[in-house]
C-alpha cells in the first residue's frame, strides 16, 4: 500500500485534533479514509470539514465493517476501547488507541491477547514519549548510569478544571461513563511515563479523594506510595483542583539525581561515586560526595501526536518501530487501578492485585453511579 487508509472512531476533542492534522498532510504515510461519531453535531463537523460525501458512520462497528480501511484509531470513552479494537482486530484491521488502553486490566487482557492472534499492528497513542526530556531521562535510568533507583516522585497538579469541564459531557466524572477522574482522564501519561522510566513497583498505597474538589462521583485529588523490587519507594501526587499547579518530577538514584521541572527542563545532579558506596567508607560524619550540577542539553523533538501517527504508519509499511507499544498500555493502567483498589479497600495493595475484587469494586461503583453514559 501507498499510504496507510486511517478510520478514525470518535472525533471529539482528540479524535479531532487526530482529524484535522491527517486532513491537514501532517502524516504523510496516512490518509484519512472515514469517520464515526454517535454524535449528530459531530458528523455534521466532520462533513463540513472533508465534503459532503466523505464517509461519516454513525457507529464505530459501522465503521469496522465498512471496508476499503488498513487501520482504526480509536478515540471514545474509555470503556469502549477494548471491545472496539477487539472488533477490529478480527476485522483484519490495525489499532491505534488512545490513552487509557481501558478502564480495568482484565478487559485490556482480552484486548491486548486479541492484537497478538491478530497480527496486526498495535499501538497506543502515548505521546508524552515522543518528548525528549522524557526519552533523555529513561536512556539515563534504564541505561544504568546512575545507579539503581533510591526514591522518584512526580507532583503533577497542573490539571485545573472547573465544574464546567465535567458538565460538558455526561460521561465525565462518573463511574459509569468515565471509570476514574484524574487517574483514567489526565494522569494515563504520566503513569506510563512512571513505569516506563523507573519500572513497575511491587506494592502501593493510595489515597483517592472522590469528589473533594468538585461535584463529580471519582477522584479528583490523589496521593500515592509506591515501593519498588529493590528496596527504592516512591510517591505521585496530582488533582485537578488546584491553582496554580506544579509538575515536577525527580528521580534519586545511586549516583546521581534528575529532575525534570515542567516537562521542559532536564536537570542532572552527578555524583562522583556511588552515594551508597560513600556512606559506607567516608570516615567523616557530615562528608557528602562531589556533586555537579548540569542542564542536560537533549534534542529539541517533541513531534507528540503527529510523531505517534507517523510511526504507526511507519510500523505497518516498512516494519519501523513504534513509539509504543499497544501492549504495555496495559502497565499505566495497572497503575491507577491498584491506586484505586487500595483507597477503596483502606490498605497496601501488591501489584499484580486481585483483577476479578477490582472489577467487582468498580462495578458497586458504576451500579450506584448517579448518571448514565452513552457508551
Amino acid at each position: 500500500m501507498a499510504k496507510v487508509r486511517l478510520g478514525i472512531i470518535g472525533i471529539g476533542n482528540m479524535g479531532s485534533v487526530h482529524a484535522k492534522n491527517i486532513a491537514d498532510g501532517q502524516v504523510e504515510d496516512m490518509e484519512l479514509a472515514a469517520v464515526a461519531d454517535w454524535e449528530p453535531q459531530r458528523r455534521a463537523w466532520a462533513a463540513g470539514l472533508l465534503g459532503a460525501e466523505f464517509p461519516v458512520f454513525a457507529d464505530g462497528s459501522e465503521l469496522i465493517k465498512s471496508g476499503n480501511l488498513d487501520a482504526v484509531l480509536i478515540a471514545v470513552p474509555h470503556y469502549q476501547h477494548p471491545p472496539l479494537a477487539i472488533e477490529a482486530f478480527n476485522a483484519g484491521l490495525h489499532v491505534l488507541c488512545e490513552k487509557p488502553a481501558g478502564v480495568y486490566t482484565k478487559q485490556v487482557r482480552e484486548m491486548n491477547d486479541a492484537a497478538a492472534k491478530s497480527g496486526k499492528v498495535f499501538a497506543m497513542m502515548f505521546n508524552q514519549r515522543t518528548n525528549s526530556h522524557y526519552r533523555k531521562m529513561h536512556e539515563l535510568v534504564t541505561g544504568g548510569s546512575l545507579g539503581a533507583i533510591m526514591r522518584a516522585s512526580w507532583i503533577i497538579t497542573n490539571w485545573f478544571r472547573t465544574e464546567a469541564y465535567y458538565i460538558s459531557g455526561g460521561w465525565r466524572g462518573t463511574w459509569d461513563g468515565e471509570g476514574g477522574g484524574v487517574l483514567l482522564n489526565q494522569c494515563p501519561h504520566q503513569l506510563d511515563m512512571f513505569q516506563w522510566i523507573c519500572g513497575m513497583p511491587s506494592r502501593v498505597r493510595a489515597f483517592c479523594h472522590n469528589g473533594k474538589w468538585h461535584n463529580i462521583e471519582v477522584e479528583d485529588d490523589v496521593s500515592a506510595y509506591f515501593e519498588f523490587p529493590n528496596g527504592a519507594t516512591g510517591t505521585f501526587i496530582t488533582s485537578t483542583g488546584e491553582y496554580p499547579g506544579a509538575n515536577r518530577f525527580e528521580i534519586s538514584l545511586e549516583k546521581g539525581k534528575l529532575v525534570n521541572d515542567g516537562g521542559s527542563e532536564l536537570t542532572l545532579h552527578r555524583l562522583n561515586v556511588s552515594q551508597r558506596e560513600f556512606c559506607k567508607t567516608s570516615q567523616e560524619g557530615f562528608a557528602a560526595p562531589e556533586c555537579t550540577v548540569e542542564k542536560l542539553a537533549v534534542e529539541n523533538s517533541n513531534p507528540q501526536h503527529i510523531g505517534v501517527m507517523r510511526a504507526f504508519a511507519g510500523r505497518i509499511l516498512r516494519g519501523e518501530p513504534l513509539v509504543a507499544e499497544g501492549h504495555e498500555g496495559i502497565n499505566g493502567l495497572m497503575l491507577s487501578n491498584a491506586m484505586h483498589l487500595s483507597s477503596w479497600l483502606d490498605k497496601t495493595v501488591d501489584i499484580p492485585f486481585d483483577e476479578d475484587m477490582f472489577l467487582a469494586e468498580l462495578n458497586k461503583r458504576r451500579t450506584a453511579s448517579n448518571k448514565r453514559s452513552v457508551i
